[in-house]
């Protein structure tokens, strides 16, 4: 037998708004890294979606420090009704894992970027320029490959954490996913 709905505390209105803007920046980070696999090199398109990849995870790593800060100074709701202690463990090892990967791979981009000796080009002819010259495209080369194996995990870890809000929604029937929107 189902449990009813319960009804208990919501994150900030302020951990709100940002959790699901982030959420939107790291979604469009991926659609506009792999819409830029699909098109052929030189083509202006695939330099356009690079250079909204860019804003999309700069704009991550700004969101995120303001993030951070709320979580610190407000805390968490406690899910209702509380879940057993393991599946509290877990929780908070995945989204310790989550706000890791949030802030490590916008800096890791821009890292291969500016180590390679590049001005980090934006969206409508805004310039992030090279600080680091001249380049050093090795290192570059291996800090990109880092940034790539990090985003493919962080699928999984993202995946990871809806699979386990919709879990919590539907089977345990708490209010985990209710907190956040």
């Amino acid at each position: 037998m189902a449990q009813s709905p319960v009804t208990g505390a919501r994150y900030s209105a302020g951990q709100r708004s940002l959790h699901w803007l982030i959420f939107a920046c790291v979604l469009l980070a991926y659609v506009f890294i792999n819409i830029k696999g699909w098109l052929p090199r030189g083509d202006a398109a695939r330099a356009g979606m690079l250079e909204a990849h860019f804003a999309a995870g700069i704009a991550v790593l700004l969101l995120i420090l303001p993030r951070l800060m709320l979580r610190l100074r407000r805390g968490t709701p406690a899910v209702t009704p509380v879940p057993p202690r393991p599946l509290q463990i877990l929780g908070h090892m995945t989204h310790g894992l989550l706000y890791l990967f949030l802030v490590v791979q916008p800096v890791l981009g821009i890292l291969a970027v500016e180590l390679g000796g590049h001005a980090i080009d934006l969206p409508f002819g805004l310039v992030i320029p090279a600080f680091h010259t001249p380049g050093n495209a090795a290192l570059a080369h291996s800090i990109r490959e880092i940034h790539e194996d990090v985003g493919d995990i962080f699928y999984w870890v993202l995946g990871l954490h809806i699979v386990a809000a919709l879990w919590h929604h539907l089977f345990r029937h708490d209010d985990t996913l209710r907190r956040m929107l």
